[in-house]
């Protein structure tokens, strides 16, 4: 049986789309999408309305095939870090659980994927380890009370969420100072004698959790084994350490220990990983532990690496790709005090990271000012669209200053909050990360999407609902009118106003 349906052209005004109608034959499958939109004119994940209205003409094409399929999907999310832990602890039950439903019920963000920090990191309160006995090379004296105030309480009231259902990524950001060749926490290496012992902390950490009922379903050995200038929790490892870690030591344990924890290796700016994963993965004695290689955003803020995320993809098909961290970083070296509590500076091309000052001259090419919904609308549609399986924000939650961070390395994050008025400020970039969490699922695919030019962003992916989720994302400063067919059955005309999202859903 055939329905007559008619195909639809929108425009935007307060909130509602104004369409016209051509005859055109779909089966009965096949509905009109509900569309979701966030802009720069107050939309935030908006649900558009449908009316009728004079036709315009398309000036972009969207074509999607669900009959092409790439790589499966592990979702998106963000980190408990100690620093967001403890600024949601100042929130009273109510708004706290707020947060939470916020972040983790299918209904709103729907976070699926999730870090967490091994031992302290940059956005912990103070500098900790698990085990701060030195030369206790057995881990006699390990343990994980320093996580019972803030953090555990966090990741277990997250997983009280009604429908909440995420998997969490550990990393270390170094060892115990005592392991460390400059027995500092910022730098150095890990001492050869203490590899086997520091892949036990890594494991007993795993272990530990699970006896609180938490699962860590993956971890990198080390965050940014490349460094950071030592200037906060680090360590060193080059590529051939790391390699060797994983087949001599890690790899065995986990496996002795019967863990199914995956493994990803590298862990830090996309444009080095193909050393790293040429060297890892290359190495059938590491490989066969090996579930992937893990990626950060920082070496720019402009360009997310496409070619490299596919060769990286082409050499090693089977392993997957994962953005393991990714935030506004930063925040507040050269923006006025406070401009990021403004919903309109999300939109506008004044932030700045750690390049526009530091960098070379080579390198400040990749680190102009730059709007930070752009920046991670583009780089999760860029990413996905090569091959990235899951894509991690960093901090859930922070207080308005950006921190507390004992590195004085604040950030920006999707949730800002203030203990002492309760005040919770949902920054556009919280509904930015919701138009992907949202609608596209643990278990899509994604699928083949042409875009006919450069003006629109896009990408789409099937979940195993039968629903099929497409991103649009226009960064320009005025609307536009495309056409999206789907299949070659269904089609649509719409438009998308200046500096906007939309996520359109097609139930079958």
């Amino acid at each position: 049986m055939k329905y007559v349906l008619k195909k639809l052209v929108q425009t935007t005004v307060c909130g509602c789309l104004f369409i016209s109608f051509t005859p055109t034959i779909f089966s009965k499958e096949m509905t009109m999408p509900t569309i979701y939109q966030t802009s720069r004119a107050g939309d935030s994940m908006t649900e558009l309305k449908l009316h009728s209205q004079p036709q315009a003409v398309p000036q972009t094409a969207i074509t999607v095939d669900s009959n092409k399929k790439f790589q499966t999907l592990r979702g998106f999310g963000g980190a408990f870090t100690e620093s967001s832990a403890y600024v949601m602890s100042l929130l009273s039950d109510e708004k706290r659980q707020e947060v939470l439903e916020a972040y983790f019920s299918p209904s709103k963000a729907g976070y699926t994927l999730m870090r967490s920090h091994i031992g302290s990191c940059d956005f912990s309160l103070s500098n900790y380890s698990y085990a701060r006995v030195e030369g206790d090379a057995s881990l006699e004296h390990f343990s994980i009370d320093h996580d019972r105030r803030w953090v555990l309480p966090l990741i277990q009231d997250a997983m009280q969420v009604e429908g909440a259902d995420f998997k969490i990524v550990a990393s270390p950001w170094t060892a115990p100072p005592w392991m460390k060749d400059n027995n500092d926490w910022n730098g150095g290496s890990l001492k050869p004698e203490y590899s086997a012992t520091f892949a036990n902390y890594i494991v007993r950490y795993i272990k530990a959790y699970a006896d609180e009922g938490i699962d860590i379903w993956g971890l990198t050995p080390e965050n940014e084994p490349q460094g950071n200038d030592s200037n906060w929790e680090s360590m060193h490892f080059s590529p051939e350490e790391m390699t060797e870690f994983i087949a001599r030591d890690l790899g065995p344990l986990l496996k002795q220990e019967k863990l199914d924890t995956k493994v990803f290796v590298f862990d830090q700016n996309r444009n080095h990983v193909e050393e790293w994963t040429d060297t890892i993965l290359g190495n059938e004695d590491a490989a066969q532990y090996v579930a992937g290689t893990a990626v950060h955003w920082y070496s720019s803020t402009v360009d997310y690496y496409g070619e490299i995320l596919d060769r990286v993809h082409n050499k090693f098909p089977q392993m997957e790709i994962i953005q393991s961290e990714g935030c506004i970083d930063a925040l507040g070296d050269d923006e006025p005090e406070g401009v990021w509590l403004e919903s309109d500076w999300y939109w506008r091309k004044e932030a700045t990271d750690w390049g526009y000052i530091w960098a070379t001259d080579e390198e400040k090419p990749d680190h102009p000012m730059y709007a930070p919904v752009y920046r991670y609308i583009r780089d999760m549609i860029g990413t996905m669209n090569h091959w990235v399986t899951g894509w991690i924000d960093w901090n859930i939650a922070l207080d308005f200053n950006g921190g507390p961070n004992h590195a004085s390395n604040f950030c920006g994050a999707p949730v800002l909050i203030d203990g002492k008025t309760q005040t919770v400020f949902y920054t556009p970039l919280y509904y930015a990360m919701c138009h992907f969490s949202r609608f596209i699922r643990p278990g899509a695919v994604r699928i083949d999407i042409d875009v006919s030019d450069d003006s629109l962003m896009a990408t789409a992916a099937s979940n195993a609902d039968g629903s099929t989720s497409v991103v649009v994302f226009n960064e320009g400063e005025s609307d536009k009118v495309y056409s999206l067919v789907v299949d070659e059955t269904n089609t649509v005309e719409l438009s998308i106003p200046a500096q906007a999202i939309q996520t359109l859903v097609f139930k079958n």
